[in-house]
């Protein structure tokens, strides 16, 4: 019965020594924590894009309970409001984390030039099955190398061309309207091909450029439409061709990601997730439905909304597929191939 004691003695003052051994590792790891994150954004929570990093700062703060506080940074505030800086920033330490554009992120990043391939992707079927596929792996596996750690997968959505001075429905329309585009040389060479002129500037220097007629129209989601009331600075005129569209990437800068214990990394990672699938809906909301309502929202606004026939919309797609054919050996042969393998397999 003494020898039972004392071994039970012996065995409860290991697991306290233990228990208070680990104490101060836990503690001096938390202690390494910054007592707040930045994370940044193009757009602010009034848009989707915005909304997907409000939610995943939310639930990091509520599941590491106050560990990890996370500010937003919208209008690439840490970076002058150049958003192609925004990954090199990003891997320098600038930024801790982002919900970044493939984008604005593909002249540091050739492969993201995937998504902007012109017409590559039909439909939002054939944007999740690379996303949510082989070639999204793929991706992730890139951006590793790269120099930062990828999470999860969101969405800005399909990209619809508007402007303020004519019904867009052949590539004729294109020709002569100069339209403001992001920094990135495929959509210059995009444009370039229907006879248009790219006029590349930030998001901030574009609205006042509409108002003033400097600029003719721009590409963009519907939901960065209305979001941003383009009717009122003359964006009159939308045509939906679903050209591209811009998934968005949960980032977080490697040192910060190595800084974290393995718990908070798996709740980190596991936040962006869930936060990725959520704002996926709200990205979607009123395309995916029957009808289309966000359409007829915008066209109350006194819009001129036109939606292209098969046989308009395959007039582009001639127009462009040299930029397209030019442009996959610097994406990647292969990867061009498997995505177009992935598509063409899509569940419809």
């Amino acid at each position: 019965m003494k020898l039972r004691r004392s071994l039970l003695a012996l065995c409860t003052a290991a697991a306290a020594a233990a228990a208070l051994t680990a104490l101060p590792f836990a503690a001096s790891a938390q202690a390494n924590y910054k007592p707040e994150y930045k994370m940044s954004l193009v757009v602010g929570t009034a848009f989707p894009w915005g909304k997907g990093g409000e939610i995943w700062a939310n639930l990091v703060k509520e599941r590491t309970q106050g560990r990890i506080n996370i500010k937003l940074y919208p209008g690439v505030s840490l970076i002058q409001g150049d958003q192609t800086r925004e990954f090199s920033a990003l891997r320098q330490g600038v930024i801790d984390m982002a919900i970044g554009s493939t984008i604005n992120w593909s002249p540091q990043v050739k492969q993201l030039n995937l998504f902007s391939m012109p017409f590559l992707m039909p439909d939002y079927a054939a944007i999740d099955a690379l996303t949510q596929g082989e070639v999204g792996k793929d991706i992730f596996k890139t951006l590793e190398k790269a120099g930062v750690v990828p999470l999860a997968w969101g969405e800005n959505g399909y990209r619809e061309i508007t402007n303020s001075k004519r019904p867009i429905r052949t590539p004729d329309d294109l020709k002569g309207l100069k339209i403001r585009v992001v920094g990135s040389p495929l959509f210059a060479d995009t444009f370039t091909a229907l006879g248009a002129n790219p006029t590349q500037m930030s998001w901030a220097d574009a609205q006042p450029a509409f108002a003033s007629g400097a600029v003719d129209g721009q590409e963009n989601p519907m939901s960065i439409f209305t979001a941003a009331k383009l009717q009122n600075v003359g964006q009159k005129n939308v045509t939906m061709w679903g050209y591209v569209a811009d998934p968005l990437v949960f980032v977080v800068n490697k040192e910060v990601w190595e800084s974290w214990t393995p718990a908070d990394q798996a709740i980190v990672r596991q936040a962006a997730i869930d936060a990725g699938k959520q704002e996926i809906v709200i990205a979607r909301k009123g395309l995916v439905e029957p009808g289309q309502p966000l359409l007829k929202d915008i066209e109350a606004l006194g819009v001129n909304v036109v939606k292209l026939s098969p046989e308009q919309r395959e007039a582009f797609v001639k127009a462009t597929r040299p930029v397209y054919n030019k442009w996959k050996p610097t994406v990647g042969a292969d990867l061009v191939a498997k995505a177009e393998k992935a598509i063409a397999a899509r569940a419809k």
